[in-house]
């Protein structure tokens, strides 16, 4: 999240700590921090590589 919400930053978006603040998973009631989850993932993922950010003008 924290490469998402730099580039944002890079691109000259404009990025407010407010809701940067918001962007946690510990305010959400419905998600449980302290579970167990088992997630298939690519080898790049598993390696700690981060696949390119999409850029939503590319779809239009």
């Amino acid at each position: 999240m924290t490469a998402a919400v730099e580039r944002l930053k890079q691109s000259g978006y404009p990025v407010l700590d407010e809701d940067v603040a918001r962007l946690s998973p510990l305010i959400h009631e419905h998600i449980n921090m302290l579970g167990r989850y088992l997630f298939a993932v690519p080898d790049e993922v598993a390696r700690g590589e981060l696949r390119p950010l999409r850029n939503p003008l590319d779809e239009l």
